[in-house]
């Protein structure tokens, strides 16, 4: 007797363990394992610019990780970023209905290698596909720190490294943030 697969949904994505992030692509929850004291201090900095950002300007919401976007494409039905960036309508106690604006992946120490670039090639398309209009790349280990990607010029990132100032325009308009402030 053959047993048929079970399909993820957002229902068992609801279900993951308490501190536990995953997101669900191609019916399946991919889990992913937390993050090194590095990458994790980047990625609080950066929420924490974007929250003074929003509180500045009085609009969006900055959100900080393991967060929660409800999307719907053919293969994929969420995102959680390492920060983020949404100008959508609250959700209450649910996810966040649709992509946000600017998402950030934070690279960590297992995001290096062939399959990990292609993965992440991947995912910034998906969240192109979904409305994300810019994704940062952020690599700690890297001279160009900061890989801006935008939705209308997916293939060629602006770059910004140490000494600099990244931003995240279309998406987030008059934000700025220096590169240096990523690193303890």
């Amino acid at each position: 007797m053959q047993t048929v697969p079970h399909v993820a949904t957002l229902e068992d994505l609801y279900r993951v363990p308490e501190h536990g992030k995953a997101e669900l692509v191609n019916g399946e929850l991919r889990y992913m394992a937390p993050t090194g004291d590095e990458p994790g201090y980047a990625g609080d900095e950066i929420f924490v610019s974007l929250r003074a950002y929003a509180r500045r300007v009085g609009r969006g919401r900055a959100v900080s990780d393991n967060k929660g976007f409800r999307v719907n494409l053919p293969h994929r039905q969420s995102f959680s970023p390492d920060a983020a960036y949404y100008t959508g309508p609250r959700a209450g106690m649910q996810f966040f209905d649709g992509a946000p604006v600017f998402a950030v992946e934070v690279r960590s120490e297992n995001d290096y290698g062939p399959q990990a670039e292609m993965d992440m090639a991947a995912k910034r398309a998906d969240y192109f596909a979904a409305g994300t209009l810019v994704v940062w790349d952020v690599d700690l280990l890297s001279d160009d720190v900061v890989r801006v990607y935008r939705s209308g010029n997916p293939d060629t990132p602006s770059c910004y490294r140490r000494g600099e100032t990244a931003e995240a325009e279309p998406a987030v308009p008059g934000w700025t943030m220096a590169v240096d402030d990523l690193f303890v």
